[in-house]
């Protein structure tokens, strides 16, 4: 018998099977899902907290290099063309000056290391170890540009624009992992780094 999970679980899976079979659409729908990881944040000075690395992490990781570093790429240039899609809706090629602009800038370079990385071998291990670099060029690249408006200060850009988000960086880690290994055999069986 047919339930109504199972059907809705069906479903799901036949729809993505046919978004797999157009990796631009994908590289859109991350594009999507880092805008909609910016709006989820708590804001604190200089650097709010959000959940956008994590989807950083999870397009390199689900698209492979190439493509992850192009939905990373489109979402950056989306909103330095002016669309809303950086944290607390802002936009704009100030963004990429101002604070924040190395965090932005180091998200396609992020995507594209980790899914090189999970190219290579897709282990457990070297899942988590991808994630952890991503994360961790992410946060260096953002406080290296942050220290900038910090008079050159970057043990003060260090502490404020990544020792403080260590605990929430290892929670994004590790949720990021969860929802990789839930879903990358289950729904992404193709690697679409050898296609671009």
């Amino acid at each position: 018998m047919v339930t109504k999970e199972s059907l809705k679980r069906n479903n799901l899976i036949i729809f993505i099977d046919k978004i797999n079979s157009y990796p631009l659409i994908l590289v859109f729908l991350f594009a999507f899902f880092t805008f909609v990881g910016a709006q989820i944040s708590i804001p604190v000075q200089p650097v709010p907290f959000t959940l956008q690395t994590m989807i950083v992490l999870l397009s390199g990781a689900f698209l492979g290099s190439r493509y992850g570093f192009l939905s990373q790429f489109l979402y950056v240039l989306l909103g330095a063309l002016g669309l809303p899609v950086f944290a607390g809706f802002s936009f704009g090629l100030i963004k990429l000056f101002g604070p924040t602009g190395g965090y932005l800038l180091s998200f396609p370079f992020a995507a594209f290391v980790v899914g090189l990385i999970i190219e290579r071998k897709n282990s457990v291990g070297y899942v988590l170890l991808s994630f952890v670099i991503g994360e961790l060029l992410i946060l260096f690249g953002g406080a290296s540009y942050l220290a900038i408006f910090l008079n050159g200060n970057f043990k003060s850009a260090l502490f404020s624009g990544a020792l403080i988000f260590s605990l929430w960086d290892l929670i994004k880690i590790a949720l990021a992992f969860i929802i990789y290994k839930s879903f990358r055999i289950r729904f992404f069986n193709k690697t679409y780094s050898k296609q671009f």
